[in-house]
């Protein structure tokens, strides 16, 4: 397994790493999330990313891996680096969501029961919810490192206006943000990634935009990508159209049947046959695509099963590409229907 260090500070993190958003809940195979949790650590994944909402059922995630690392890595909680998060609604009430002082500590002690935990590695606050004012946030975050709750904190989506303020906050505070968590894919640069410079496309002045991944860099920061292959949609998945029992069929989800447009689709083709020439999956090209960019700390991989974690893991062995490959990747998502 291949590690980065995480911006400024001397921890490292593989580069690729097990989220836990889905296939992990109750309503799950048990028996095949504890196989994909012991294949990963067994190759040296030993970042486990998770939330206080992941499951479903909503913190069911959380307790699954609770049970696997009590029954079976429970030995190995020093060469573990987990993760989670809260900000998203949780539980019916006023106090279930949202990123204020007293949710975002209560989610904290929540999430730690349900994991069998003292301690997570990095507690994020998930989200801005666009009312908690940033300081609140920020100071339960550096809390909850007094605390002994946390070694580190993260933020998750926050928007570029506002990331400089949270860093400068939990610095002044001697707590400074390890890692910052966004989505990521070759159909979605907004966070900078893959744009070379780490600069947003120029606006309509042709100015160029800061992007999250320079403001985290500046920072020093580390930056972790989620969604890489853009719920699946950067598979083989769907170049047939959408199938039966697919993310995208579902009534509910994050991949709607409206974004697997005939533009994605013909893009994913077109992506699939130029993976095909380097030796890869499609969607071990988008994972080895997002790990070119050397201000990636880790991308953030999920899986359904034992096979596919493996298969992702072979992203690892070429995440190199030519000055051709690249233009010619630019030139497929270069049509603004194509970004999500």
């Amino acid at each position: 397994m291949r590690f980065n260090r995480c911006g400024n500070s001397g921890v490292l993190l593989p580069a690729l790493s097990l989220g836990l958003w889905h296939n992990f809940g109750s309503v799950d195979d048990f028996g095949v999330a504890k196989q994909m949790v012991l294949r990963a650590f067994d190759v040296g994944i030993c970042h486990f990313d998770l939330a206080n909402n992941y499951g479903p059922m909503v913190g069911s995630a959380e307790e699954n891996f609770g049970r696997i690392v009590k029954t079976q890595l429970g030995g190995h909680r020093d060469e573990l680096f987990i993760s989670t998060k809260a900000g998203h609604e949780m539980w019916p009430g006023v106090y279930g969501g949202n990123s204020s002082r007293k949710n975002l500590i209560a989610s904290c002690d929540q999430s730690l029961r349900r994991l069998g935990l003292d301690y997570v590695d990095v507690f994020y606050s998930h989200r801005y919810d666009g009312v908690t004012p940033i300081e609140e946030t920020m100071q339960a975050l550096v809390d909850i490192v007094r605390a002994g709750k946390a070694l580190y904190v993260g933020i998750s989506k926050y928007p570029v206006e506002l990331q400089r303020k949270c860093y400068e906050y939990l610095q002044a505070r001697d707590t400074p943000c390890l890692l910052s968590q966004y989505p990521a894919s070759m159909f979605r640069r907004a966070s900078g990634v893959g744009t070379g410079s780490g600069m947003a496309p120029a606006d309509g002045r042709g100015m160029s935009m800061p992007t999250n991944l320079e403001i985290a860099g500046l920072y020093g920061s580390g930056f972790v990508c989620f969604s890489p292959l853009a719920q699946g949609l950067l598979t083989d998945k769907y170049l047939q159209g959408i199938p039966q029992g697919s993310r995208a069929a579902k009534p509910t989800g994050f991949l709607r049947r409206e974004q697997v447009t005939e533009a994605r689709v013909v893009a994913v083709h077109r992506l699939n046959a130029l993976a095909a020439r380097r030796g890869q999956t499609l969607a071990q090209m988008a994972l080895a695509w997002l790990l070119h960019d050397t201000r990636v700390t880790s991308v953030i991989m999920g899986a359904s099963q034992v096979t596919q974690l493996n298969d992702n893991l072979l992203a690892l062995d070429n995440t190199s590409f030519g000055d051709d490959e690249l233009k010619a990747i630019d030139t497929i998502l270069a049509p603004m229907e194509i970004q999500m």
